[in-house]
């Protein structure tokens, strides 16, 4: 007889019940009963914690505390939960007679996790006549930079033609998206006029609409650049400020109904590696984009627009990049497709100590196990191999077939 250990991934546990030959009608039970979720929260008032404490081990599951909260000698502790989906329903339900201390929201948030933890994204759907559906395939954003100064001297196209060389190398290559940039993002670079990022990105994004219907994403803060680059026949606003440099990007992108990328940075390209600091990157990071998501649906833009950005490389040190990576899988909490730049960025060279020429399979290496963690969306310079590398890493966690 074997006897063997089961990985717990949701849809791992599902196949091998389906194989015991289960009723259909009794999957979600059992998934209940046997995915183990584990939640952090920050900073609660010691009641609340101790209750909260006692009502999960009444449900057969466990929190951590401070040491000190059992006897309130702490006012605040962060909590580490412990249980099965089942042990959250049923503290979630107790919960609803608790509105005191900050339960009620506690409650709220924790619903919320628990809906998002099924990662059941929602597909885009963009101008081009194109959709985005998450889940089916990892898709590859392809970047074509019109700029004299980007730090890959590969991705550049100094003029439409070249360009339009290199969107085409990248269509027969599998790419799914083009991200057309006209300024240079790089740590210390000097930003450029709306004039100039206009004569650069505009006459190349109509000359690729005019051939093609694949989707193109603006890389631009500036909602001037963005207007005219939707109009020109773009289908996704790239802003690396999260919407937050140009005062009237939101409501460009509220008129224009368009998707959209939130992304985290620190600072500015000009100042962002001017020694960033983080006490604890990854919660500081979710908990902006989270704050940012919510503002941002406050002010009338969809969520089902949105797609999100840890920003690797944007005021992070070497060890805040590799620890976003490391927890990738954390930003899901957020429920919206996640895209990861890492492509020949300095934490390669950093790690490998090579040059931006020599960092193609540090790219590949790290954009596999962004994947494998979660990542929906990766933007590339090389855009053959990292489809090649899509692909064999969707066969094996999402068992997709080219």
């Amino acid at each position: 007889m074997l006897v063997r250990e089961i990985r717990t991934a949701p849809d791992r546990i599902i196949e091998e019940i389906e194989k015991v030959g289960v009723a259909k009608d009794a999957l979600a039970i059992f998934l209940s009963k046997a995915i183990f979720e584990v939640f952090k929260l920050y900073d609660l008032p010691t009641p609340a914690a101790n209750i909260l404490k006692q009502e999960m081990l009444a449900a057969g599951g466990d929190a951590a505390v401070h040491k000190h909260a059992i006897n309130c000698k702490v006012d605040k502790t962060d909590v580490v939960l412990l249980g099965m989906k089942k042990t959250y329903e049923v503290v979630l339900e107790k919960l609803k007679m608790m509105p005191y201390w900050g339960l009620d929201e506690i409650r709220e948030k924790l619903e919320a996790l628990l809906t998002n933890a099924s990662y059941d994204l929602k597909p885009i759907h963009l101008r081009c006549g194109k959709t985005l559906e998450f889940g089916k395939k990892t898709y590859v954003m392809g970047v074509v930079n019109v700029t004299p100064d980007s730090f890959y001297p590969k991705s550049r196209a100094l003029n439409v033609e070249k360009g339009i060389e290199k969107v085409n190398e990248m269509i027969e290559a599998g790419v799914d998206i083009i991200d057309i940039g006209g300024e240079s993002t790089r740590p210390g670079a000097e930003p450029v006029s709306v004039e100039e990022e206009l004569s650069r990105v505009i006459p190349l994004i109509k000359s690729i609409r005019e051939r093609w219907d694949i989707p193109i994403s603006i890389d631009t803060y500036k909602s001037e650049v963005a207007r005219e680059a939707l109009r020109a026949g773009a289908d996704i606003v790239n802003d690396i400020s999260g919407l937050n440099f140009d005062p009237d990007m939101i409501a460009l992108v509220k008129k224009e109904d368009c998707p959209f990328v939130v992304m985290h940075i620190k600072g500015t390209p000009k100042n962002m590696q001017n020694a960033p600091y983080y006490e604890d990157c990854v919660r500081e990071i979710v908990e902006y984009l989270q704050n940012r998501v919510e503002e941002l649906v406050d002010k009338g833009l969809k969520r089902e627009n949105m797609i999100v950005d840890p920003g690797i490389g944007f005021g992070k040190r070497v060890e805040d990049n590799l620890e976003i990576l490391k927890n990738l899988e954390e930003f899901k909490c957020l429920g919206l497709p996640v895209l990861v730049g890492i492509s020949r960025k300095s934490v390669i060279g950093n790690v490998l100590n090579l040059p931006v020429e020599e960092r193609l399979e540090g790219t590949l290496a790290l954009n596999a196990y962004a994947i494998s963690r979660g990542a929906n969306i990766i933007r590339v310079h090389d855009v053959k191999e990292n489809v090649r590398v899509c692909r064999m890493v969707d066969a094996v966690e999402r068992r997709i077939k080219p």
